[in-house]
């Protein structure tokens, strides 16, 4: 479905995170249920982490313990 000249979209076309086409708007920021459906996957199966370093873990235990 392609907009009417005279309409501005909402907000401009992004590539698709994950294969790189031009974004969906139903399914923004991905272009196809497809990819959105990939993304999803990764969230739940742990792919996407934010790494912790040794110093945070142990900054945590101690404010767990009370010292």
């Amino acid at each position: 479905m392609v907009p009417p000249d005279n309409v501005t979209p909402l907000r401009p076309a992004r590539p698709c995170p994950e294969c790189g086409r031009p974004s969906a708007r139903e399914h923004f920021p991905f272009c196809s249920p497809r990819c959105k459906d990939v993304d999803l996957s990764r969230w739940l199966t742990g792919a996407y982490a934010i790494p912790v370093t040794e110093e945070e873990e142990n900054v945590e235990e101690t404010a767990e313990r009370g010292d």
